[in-house]
Parts: C-alpha cells; structure tokens; sequence
C-alpha cells in the first residue's frame, strides 16, 4: 500500500482482486507516472469534475467534522466527485454525487470554494488530467440505503484527519485549512 503519510498523489488506480494473501502493487510516485504519460500532460487537454466539501456542525458545537468516502476502484479516501452532468449546474452535480456516493443531503454553496488537479485513470487504461471544483455542502440529513451503498466507506472525521487521508496534496491543504462559508444553517440572522 501506498503511504498516506507522504501527500503524494496517486492514480485512481483499480483494485486487484486476488487472494487474501496477495498484495497490492505499490503505486507510482506522481513524478514516475508523470514520466510514463507526457503526452497526456501536454496535448490533452484537462478534463472537468465536481466535488463535495460535505461538512457538519459536531454536537458538541467543538468545530466540524468533514465526510470523506473511499473510492469504488482503489479504495483510497477522496471526497464525493464525478463529471458534470447534462442540464445540471455544478453545485447541484456535486450535491448529487454527495448523495449517490454517501446518502448525505444539505445546502450547498453556488460558487466553487476551491479547486484541486488530480490525474484520473479511465477504465480504458487511459490517464487524465482532471480539474476538479470544489463546492460546500452543509449537510442537513444523511440515510443509510443510497446508490452506491456497500460499494463505499464513509467516515465523519476532523478536518486535519481529512486531509491525511486524502492523496491529492492541493485537496489535503484546502481540507486542514477550511472554514465554512455563509451563514450556518438554520441560524437567524443578526
């Protein structure tokens, strides 16, 4: 496995299904893939994403806690994200991934708070440079039965600890350094 401990971002490299016994090849270093696939860096052109910066208020009122979620191919812990949608303004895209990946509902923020680049292995084998937006959502409500149920871990946990789970170094600054923007939901103005 790989070590979170680093911050170096890896492929969303699929998960080998093997015996117990087996283990997971060791991904590359970010500068080792980037060698492998210039072409991709320098001809193509980056792809969009959306993600979910979903947040809660803790009940003891100490702060927030962040929802990170494993991903279906590696396992590895991101934040909800995926394509745009047809017909769908990003924020809205990203609210739909936070609730097909982690059955969590909220309010979330128009304007992106952020964004993060990843390279992104297709299923085709090909690797893409994605950017990726990042949209705030307070979340309000959460269910245990959802799309990708059993598919995903879903874990609330301190921003800081957010951050160390996470790969993509640009993603693990914006989580330690976070604080909700706009007013907390359900408060009353002044």
């Amino acid at each position: 496995m790989a070590n979170e401990a680093s911050g170096e971002p890896h492929f969303d490299m699929p998960r080998k299904r093997t015996s117990e016994k087996a283990h997971e090849a060791k991904p590359k270093s970010l500068l080792k893939q980037l060698a492998a696939v210039p072409d991709k860096l320098f001809t193509g052109k980056f792809r969009q994403q959306f993600a979910a910066l979903c947040f809660r208020y803790r009940q003891d009122g100490e702060g927030i806690e962040i929802l990170v979620v494993t991903s279906r191919d590696s396992g590895r812990w991101i934040i909800p994200k995926g394509w745009p949608m047809e017909g769908k303004q990003p924020y809205k895209a990203a609210a739909i991934e936070a609730r097909e990946e982690a059955g969590v509902r909220g309010k979330a923020r128009k304007k992106p708070i952020g964004r993060y680049t990843y390279l992104k292995l297709l299923g085709d084998g090909d690797v893409v440079p994605c950017i990726v937006d990042i949209f705030q959502i307070e979340i309000r409500k959460s269910t245990g039965t959802f799309k990708e149920h059993g598919e995903r871990t879903i874990a609330w946990v301190s921003p800081d600890e957010a951050a160390r789970r996470v790969r993509e170094v640009e993603l693990k600054s914006m989580l330690v350094e976070f604080k909700p923007q706009g007013r907390r939901a359900g408060s009353k103005g002044s």
